[in-house]
């Protein structure tokens, strides 16, 4: 089936950047089709028609096969191959759109639509001079659609032809006026260039056109600001505040001017007087925020001073969401993790579709192992997000955790259908997750099976490797191929001591106890976990090696740790290696 089709007639408008120069003329489609008047015209008229028909009417399949079948009647006609043009731009096939719509302008040269459709198309391909050659084109046929040179600037700028940028950018500003987004594009062009003072003109020509205007003196102080030219700045700032001390944009210039010169305390005080300012609009106040949090955490400050700012900015501003997503983020990095789950559920409730918020409660239910919650919110996001994998990848972990091993087996063999057969990687996790439960429920064969998969889609999965071969080792089959699925995870992470045991561990049950202790020690030397397990290997290898008495020590350490085992008590209480049979 094909996606939603938009309708040709606007798809091509939605161009790659939206101009910020109010459009003069708006741009309608032209679709209007001249009818000869014979009998394989009123046939061709016929199919067309009702392939627009079908179109408005949602029927986009149909639509397309009688677009297709149009053009087997007529191959040169323009407004077939422009309809179907925008079918292959929404199934991403954009060179055959571009075929299409070349032959469609070949035949129809004074079409607008059909060359602003192909001069489109062709930037979002990268082809920045096909797309620049049609813009000018399109400006000597059209002279009086001024819009176009902004277009033509983009795509030169894009093609590397920055003088020439310049010079459409002027023909616009001739056209148009003098306006700040075309001066700041050319102030930023020239400085491309390496030309700095034709780049501050363009913005002492704006400030001095607009002499009342702080927004102006702002934006130039901002600019010389960038080029550490701080007294400049002051100047222009200075200038602003005499002409609106109100001005809230005035407040954040100084804020940056201060954090330039050093002044650590002033930078401070400016920022909490833009929080609070009741003109300033939640956009910037976010950004400042943001930055000021940045700022604390780089000085080792306590983040929780700035906990009092939101309250205040969550007070003046209580639908703003991006707020109780940053404030919530915030309170989990101080461990308050009631306080975050209380503004990310906030944000659920009033954007049920905020993939963000979803995101950071499955976090903290995560860090705070309370698989019930995974399982709820995992279940809502598939209702919400059906095409997101990862909620079928926590999901199936909640299930293995709480060991309802066939539920987790369901749950990741559903997924792998809705991942992107592009993602290989993700597709190998998801059998790789479900070797692990297939083991755990005493499948040890399917288990084998699903590693092997996992592996197919990616032979550098490196806890598939480390499972894979432990487990082989365990069960005592093919030891020589767990040995290099070990190796291969020791090379692709040399200091990792879990695939340090694992590679240990192999060589104990090859007999080879003098590199099973070399590894083993390799292992407990890279970990930061004190791991129970590592000690109760490393008591077995000292013991096959001979060293009985420290291998007690080892026994007694890893019970002492927190692993609880019959076999283990039995170790310490008779002091012999008793090998853990899997059953």
């Amino acid at each position: 089936m094909l996606k939603r089709i938009i309708p040709s007639g606007l798809i091509f408008m939605l161009l790659a950047s939206v101009s910020p120069v109010p459009a003069t003329n708006q741009i309608k489609s032209q679709t209007t089709y001249v009818k000869p008047g014979n009998d394989i015209q009123r046939k061709l008229d016929y199919f067309f028609y009702e392939g627009v028909k079908q179109k408005n009417a949602g029927k986009y399949d149909a639509a397309f096969d009688l677009f297709t079948h149009c053009l087997e009647i007529d191959s040169t006609s323009s407004p077939v191959l422009f309809e179907l043009s925008s079918f292959y731009v929404e199934m991403d096939k954009p060179e055959k759109a571009v075929g299409l719509l070349q032959k469609a302008v070949d035949h129809a040269p004074d079409n607008f639509t059909y060359r602003m459709a192909l001069a489109t198309v062709s930037r979002g391909l990268g082809m920045f001079s096909d797309a620049s050659a049609e813009y000018e084109t399109l400006i000597q046929k059209f002279p009086d659609k001024t819009d176009l040179n902004y277009y033509l600037a983009e795509s030169l700028t894009q093609e590397g032809e920055i003088g020439k940028a310049i010079d459409a950018y002027d023909a616009l500003e001739n056209s148009v006026g003098m306006n700040e987004a075309i001066s700041i594009q050319k102030y930023k062009l020239y400085n491309s260039l390496n030309e700095p003072e034709k780049a501050m003109k363009e913005i002492e020509k704006l400030a001095a056109k607009y002499p009342m205007e702080p927004r102006y003196q702002i934006v130039m102080g901002d600019l010389y600001l960038e080029k550490n030219n701080t007294d400049k700045a002051l100047l222009c700032y200075n200038k602003a505040h005499e002409i609106d001390p109100a001005n809230p944009y005035y407040i954040v210039s100084m804020a940056n001017y201060y954090e330039m010169v050093g002044d650590k305390e002033a930078a401070e005080t400016q920022i909490r007087s833009a929080l609070v300012n009741n003109d300033l609009d939640v956009e910037t106040k976010v950004n400042i925020l943001s930055r000021y949090i940045v700022r604390l955490q780089q000085n080792k400050q306590d983040v929780e001073g700035a906990n009092i700012l939101f309250q205040t900015l969550l007070e003046q501003h209580p639908e703003e969401t991006q707020l109780k997503l940053m404030y919530g983020s915030l309170l989990a990095i101080q461990e308050k993790t009631e306080e975050a789950r209380f503004q990310f559920q906030l944000v659920t409730e009033m954007e049920p579709d905020n993939a963000s918020a979803w995101q950071q409660l499955l976090n903290l239910s995560l860090k705070a192992n309370d698989m019930e919650e995974v399982k709820r919110i995992c279940l809502k996001c598939q209702e919400l997000f059906p095409d997101a994998p990862e909620y079928y990848f926590y999901l199936g972990i909640a299930h293995y955790q709480l060991k309802e091993y066939e539920k987790a087996l369901e749950t990741y063999q559903a997924g792998i259908h809705i991942i992107d057969k592009e993602n290989t990687s993700l597709i190998s996790d998801f059998y790789g997750q479900i070797g692990d439960i297939h083991y755990q429920m005493k499948n040890q064969e399917k288990a084998y099976e699903a590693y092997e998969e996992a592996l197919k889609y990616n032979d550098k999965n490196i806890v598939v490797l480390n499972n894979y071969s432990y487990f082989l080792t365990l069960d005592k089959k093919d030891l020589k191929k767990a040995e290099r699925m070990s190796a291969q995870c020791i090379k692709l992470q040399p200091d990792n001591s879990t695939y340090l045991d694992t590679y240990a561990w192999v060589f104990f049950m090859q007999g080879n106890y003098t590199l099973a202790k070399i590894y083993i020690e390799s292992a407990i030397s890279k970990d930061t976990t004190k791991s129970p397990e590592l000690a109760d290997h490393y008591g077995d290898i000292l013991y096959m090696s001979g060293e009985k008495e420290k291998a007690v020590e080892q026994w007694i350490k890893a019970k002492e740790l927190g692993k609880e085992s019959e076999i283990l008590d039995r170790k310490i209480a008779e002091k012999i290696y008793i090998e853990e049979v899997v059953k």
